[in-house]
């Protein structure tokens, strides 16, 4: 198996999903659709959710393929792979590989995507559409009741610049990038692909893609750049915004006592991070400042507190 990611065209993919569900009744292998029921919907960040379930940034949001399959069996809100300023093969030099290795306990090294920004890009625009025309297609619910959530890192400079930014508002407002035209354009030049997919349904595909976005914090990161970053996506960006904190919240006695308790008294993991990373002390206040300057600009802010260890 190679540890070279190679993004296939649009098309490519559209017609595996069409062709495998016509021929075999799975989509990359899943068997099991999931078919959203309309009394679990629900709304956040003023747009409708079927499930609050899905994957978190990851190897599994990193191709469109994969995503279109959590769409598949059930996923609805997709926290699309950490993008950051250091990408494709510099990042890639710097991961060990297997980047995520799981015998009994799992042990995960990877960092943000290992394609370049821009190809990151293309590949959840272009799962956008796959999802788009899978809802509709294979009757699995409303083409609107699923949400995209980037994430970036890990610094307010590389945020800031030019690779990022671009990133950041081409996933607010796609409809002018040339992946989202060419998506589009296809699907309505090869109407005859689809029972149920009209024109009219891939002409309101919208490119608003996100509007709310994750912080991932890189161990170590100090609070003052957390708040600054948080700052910036809220006050300039208007994102609804979460941010990702890191289980070393808890202290190392208690992480110690519970990895102990639990029969994994053999992993060996230092004190070092514990007292690096962001304090609960710390994040309280801080969380509590911004949850302020969202409710004043009318945007959501939640914690996620189950990043990486």
């Amino acid at each position: 198996m190679s540890d070279i990611m190679r993004p296939m065209a649009f098309e490519q993919l559209l017609n595996w999903i069409l062709t495998e569900k016509k021929q075999n009744g799975t989509v990359f292998g899943t068997h099991h659709p999931y078919f959203a029921d309309e009394k679990n919907n629900r709304t956040i960040f003023g747009r409708p959710l079927e499930t609050p379930v899905g994957p978190a940034a990851g190897p599994h949001t990193q191709l469109a393929q994969n995503i279109a399959a959590a769409y598949y069996t059930g996923s609805r809100f997709f926290e699309l792979k950490t993008v950051q300023i250091m990408d494709g093969a510099e990042l890639s030099a710097c991961v060990n590989k297997p980047c995520i290795k799981a015998d009994d306990e799992c042990y995960n090294c990877e960092w943000s995507t290992e394609l370049y920004v821009p190809q990151a890009m293309e590949e959840y625009i272009k799962a956008w559409f796959l999802c788009k025309v899978m809802a509709k297609e294979f009757g699995l619910g409303s083409m609107d009741g699923f949400q995209f959530n980037i994430s970036v890192g890990y610094d307010l400079a590389g945020i800031q610049s030019e690779k990022i930014d671009s990133f950041l508002n081409t996933m607010k407002h796609a409809q002018d990038s040339e992946i989202f035209r060419s998506c589009k354009e296809y699907l309505l030049g090869h109407q005859d692909l689809f029972e149920h997919v009209t024109a009219e349904d891939i002409e309101n595909i919208s490119g608003e893609i996100c509007n709310s976005v994750t912080i991932s914090t890189l161990h170590g990161c100090p609070p003052q750049e957390i708040e600054k970053i948080a700052m910036y996506l809220i006050t300039e960006k208007g994102f609804h915004t979460f941010i990702k904190c890191n289980p070393t919240l808890l202290g190392y006695e208690y992480a110690r006592k519970t990895m102990d308790d639990m029969g994994y008294d053999y992993v060996a993991f230092g004190d070092f991070h514990f007292k690096d990373d962001l304090q609960y002390e710390d994040a309280v206040p801080m969380l509590t400042r911004l949850m302020k300057v969202c409710e004043e600009r009318n945007l959501e802010f939640g914690v996620k507190i189950t990043n990486t260890f």
